[in-house]
């Protein structure tokens, strides 16, 4: 029964030293790259329709500088995942703040459109690191304040949004759109700037039999939160079984791992590569989950980009739908403040995801919030006025920020520690997808003046999403996180 020493895991460690001091400066460091991915993600709303204005492009190749920020994020969330997954968090998110501050600044200066397209498809290649960086924190927080904490985390998006929507409004008019791209790429420059100082993660350590340097780092974490390590030895997560004379509860089944998970599944589990690792997620185990996570992932990224570019194209397609050049200077303006006011929609967004993530739980609170968007959307089927259209896409926008950051927070907690990074990687990637789609085909419909069939494809697409929601096999809210699939196995069993 009780032998020698009791032991305890890298879950049991933070609950025990709480959310602290250094929590705070790993939150500080991850959110600056969230502001960065944000701030890249919204110049796309501003560039585009001002490089097309300076170099004479046509529609199609306006939509072009978009996309190919999509299609790189699509292949680096892929390629960031595994990375991160195999040779360690830190690693991941060194290569992708090296590659977007570089081509960041440097597509400031692009002389062509050739060497546009080309610096900022490698843009999309470094920002689809993002979840690299979000699953490093998750893995930092004990599991009671998940939720909650994910929330503030997801706050720094929208800062991101907002600091972007108030550089164009200051910076266009008078300095033009390279010196928005070059100001733009400064946060991802802090990063490579304070990298020296970020720990890798505990959890992923401990996964890969390191826990000597695991346990240097908790004993970190417990100085600067001024905290004590539980008593015992430090073991990972698919070590530890069942005390014989517990009789578990159901809830208790669904967080523990199997008692004989033996070493030769630890070693199948935490030494894969790329492919190993896809095939991993599409396992009888996983396959369920994963497919109807892309397909949230690709309804969320269609409908919220989508609601940022349409909150300009709609006012300037409404009223004139064919005519053109003379109200662009005119339009220009009021784009700008459209998208800075919608833009702090996501501000009552992240204060009702905080509200309901960890008290409704993760699936009630968005597929609540992706069918109240399907209501916001609705009268936009038809022409409205200008204030009215601004009006109903700030309340869509408020929903979809909602599922934006809700998901982001289920997708890591799914998936175990061994393909937590490529999970969320591959369903961020084919979200990306979702985005890329979006401004060649729902704007393109606006363009041609089919405003009504553009509302109507969104109304499905997330739809659908809430849908999927409904599917998911299980609700992850206060539930552990698991470092292999074995671990896990249960969780998907039972349910």
């Amino acid at each position: 029964m009780g032998d020698e020493s009791p032991n305890y895991t890298v879950d049991d460690a933070l609950v025990a030293m709480g959310f602290g001091n250094f929590q705070i400066l790993v939150l500080a460091y991850a959110g600056m790259g969230w502001i960065s991915e944000a701030m890249e993600m919204m110049l796309l709303s501003f560039v585009g329709p001002a490089v097309q204005s300076a170099w004479g492009l046509s529609s199609h190749e306006e939509s072009l500088i978009t996309s190919v920020v999509f299609a790189g994020m699509l292949v680096g969330a892929y390629s960031w995942g595994i990375v991160s997954d195999n040779h360690g968090r830190r690693k991941g998110f060194l290569i992708t703040a090296v590659v977007t501050s570089a081509a960041g600044f440097l597509s400031a200066f692009a002389p062509n459109y050739i060497s546009l397209i080309i610096l900022r498809c490698l843009v999309g290649l470094g920002l689809g690191g993002g979840p690299v960086l979000s699953s490093w924190f998750l893995e930092f927080i004990p599991a009671p304040n998940r939720g909650t904490w994910m929330v503030i985390f997801s706050g720094f998006w929208t800062v991101g949004t907002i600091l972007e929507a108030s550089l164009a409004w200051c910076v266009m008019p008078t300095l033009g759109w390279r010196w928005l791209l070059a100001l733009s790429a400064l946060p991802s420059l802090l990063l490579l700037i304070f990298y020296r100082v970020t720990p890798e993660s505990p959890r992923y350590l401990c996964l890969k039999g390191r826990t000597t340097e695991a346990l240097s780092v908790l004993e970190k974490i417990a100085r600067m939160n001024r905290a004590e390590l539980p008593p015992g030895i430090l073991v990972s997560d698919h070590q530890v079984g069942v005390p014989e004379n517990s009789n578990p509860s159901e809830d208790m089944k669904l967080l523990s791992p199997e008692a004989d998970s033996g070493p030769s599944r630890k070693d199948i589990d935490s030494n894969m590569g790329g492919i190993s690792s896809l095939f991993m997620l599409l396992s009888p185990k996983l396959l369920r989950s994963t497919l109807l996570l892309w397909m949230v992932f690709f309804g969320n990224a269609f409908s919220y980009y989508g609601l940022v570019l349409l909150t300009s194209e709609l006012n300037n397609g409404q009223n004139k739908c064919g005519v053109a050049e003379l109200q662009s200077e005119k339009t220009q303006d009021i784009n700008y403040k459209d998208v800075f006011i919608t833009s702090f929609a996501e501000f009552p967004g992240l204060l009702l995801s905080a509200a309901t993530v960890d008290i409704l739980g993760r699936k009630l609170s968005m597929s609540a919030m992706f069918f109240l968007c399907c209501i916001f959307l609705l009268p936009l089927v038809f022409h409205q006025p200008q204030g009215l259209t601004t009006a109903l896409l700030f309340g869509a926008r408020i929903c979809i920020t909602v599922t934006f950051t809700v998901v982001y927070i289920y997708a890591p907690e799914i998936y175990p520690t061994s393909v937590r990074t490529t999970g969320v990687g591959v369903a961020s990637s084919v979200g990306r997808i979702g985005g890329m789609l979006c401004p060649l085909v729902a704007v393109g419909l606006v363009h041609g003046c089919h405003q009504a069939a553009a509302v109507i494809l969104f109304e499905i697409v997330i739809f659908i999403s809430g849908i999927c929601v409904i599917l998911f096999p299980f609700e992850t809210k206060g539930r552990e996180l698991k470092d292999t699939l074995s671990s896990s196995e249960q969780v998907n069993s039972i349910l």
